[in-house]
């Protein structure tokens, strides 16, 4: 059984930052590929960055490019998700997840944690 818990949500103004951390338990982070999605009231979740196993290759939403940086370190067993220049429209729940293989798509993640609201306001 895998655990993924988030923390570092909150409510910050426009052109703010955060950062976001997913601890791991139950297997060694090395065993997965790691993503986090978003999901905002009444939309759908969606991707938002996702980096393999060895942290040397990611992705993002094409919206948070240049803002958002995904990493790992897998000694600590902790994914993090620095959020910087927030606007509202990054409003939303944040999950943690993990994948045996690399994706981009909510289905092809098979643990989640409980998620971590972030808040931007105007």
């Amino acid at each position: 059984q895998v655990q993924l818990v988030e923390s570092g949500g909150g409510l910050v103004q426009a052109g703010g930052s955060l950062r976001l951390s997913c601890a791991v338990a139950g297997r060694t982070l090395n065993s997965y590929v790691m993503g986090w999605f978003r999901q905002a009231p009444g939309k759908e979740r969606e991707f938002v960055a996702v980096i393999n196993r060895s942290g040397g290759s990611t992705s993002y939403l094409d919206s948070v490019k240049g803002r958002f940086t995904i990493s790992r370190d897998n000694a600590k067993n902790t994914v993090y998700l620095q959020m910087n220049s927030l606007n509202p429209e990054d409003t939303a729940v944040y999950y943690c997840a993990a994948s045996p293989g690399w994706g981009i798509h909510p289905g092809q993640y098979a643990y989640w944690g409980q998620g971590t609201q972030v808040t931007v306001s105007s």
